[in-house]
């Protein structure tokens, strides 16, 4: 099969297209799956960089994806919810930039009929962080004030989406089209962070969901009320400046099996999500779609599409 791997760690150029035998079930829990679409996410790209070797080491050669959508040609003997010909998403966490791969079946999930295979191969990622840092973690509720930085990015937006359908007012930092993005998914409020500093606006909120990091991340504390939360998906917060202003803060790692999806499938299903994609590159364009996405701005899902 083709597949879209690298020998070394290094920037984009490592990547290259080979041909390689296709994968086979290994385990009674395995879901193997022809993949028609795969996403390309912040941390294919720490993987490559070689910035994640003490938490997620890897086997050379690697091929990256972790996130993908397609049809299941094969089932392990323990496996009862999906039969060859279904179609589904899947979170494999590497391999998915290929013809084919394999996914444990508590990481696989239907694939909504109202969507393309490039739109659900764009949601996995997004709806399963949004529910670990809004509800699980942050235990948002309706009526509550969340302030989510970063509200027009991939992200950002399933946050925006899925706090909105709760019922919390929701206030969003964006940038650029992202500002536009942020309020056509229901953001009450969008604040331009380039032109608009955000403590000297927001006060009171219950929970901060921080998808940006970065040197603005310090300042996200004042608009907390005492008592509220900030979690990150980026870096670990300052442990100091929690306690100086009395609220909880924490790095928040994502749950993506299929329990934590289902929230945000049922707003899909009911109309009240919708996926975002940002441009699509063929499967052998992996390197060129993995540089678009790190030169930053972009609002929404990269996705390669895989024939």
């Amino acid at each position: 099969m083709k597949a879209m791997q690298y020998k070394a760690f290094g920037g984009s150029e490592v990547i290259e297209q080979v041909e390689v035998s296709t994968p086979s079930i290994q385990n009674e829990n395995d879901v193997l799956i022809q993949v028609k679409a795969a996403s390309v996410n912040p941390i294919d790209m720490k993987i490559r960089m070689g910035f994640m070797k003490q938490i997620r080491p890897v086997e050379m050669p690697f091929i990256p994806g972790g996130e993908v959508a397609g049809i299941v040609v094969a089932t392990g003997e323990k496996v009862s919810k999906f039969k060859a010909g279904d179609e589904v998403i899947a979170i494999p966490q590497k391999n998915g930039y290929a013809q084919f791969v394999v996914a444990n079946e508590n990481f696989v999930v239907p694939k909504p009929q109202s969507l393309s295979f490039e739109e659900a191969a764009s949601i996995g990622v997004n709806i399963g962080t949004a529910q670990s840092v809004l509800f699980t973690e942050g235990k948002l509720a309706k009526g509550q004030k969340v302030l989510i930085q970063g509200g027009g990015g991939a992200v950002g937006g399933a946050m925006v989406q899925m706090a909105k359908a709760a019922g919390a007012y929701v206030i969003a930092t964006a940038s650029g089209e992202g500002v536009a993005l942020a309020k056509s998914l229901g953001a009450d409020e969008v604040i331009d962070y380039k032109s608009q500093d955000v403590t000297s606006i927001v006060t009171g909120v219950d929970l901060v969901a921080d998808t940006a990091g970065g040197e603005a991340q310090a300042g996200l504390f004042r608009v907390l009320k005492q008592g509220g939360k900030l979690l990150s998906i980026v870096v670990p917060p300052s442990q100091e400046l929690a306690e100086q202003f009395h609220v909880e803060a924490r790095f928040i790692a994502s749950d993506l099996s299929f329990q934590t999806l289902k929230n945000g499938l049922d707003l899909i299903a009911a109309g009240k999500f919708k996926p975002i994609v940002s441009r699509t590159f063929k499967l052998e364009e992996a390197a060129t779609a993995q540089d678009f996405l790190t030169a930053g701005g972009v609002n929404g899902k990269v996705i390669l599409v895989v024939a």
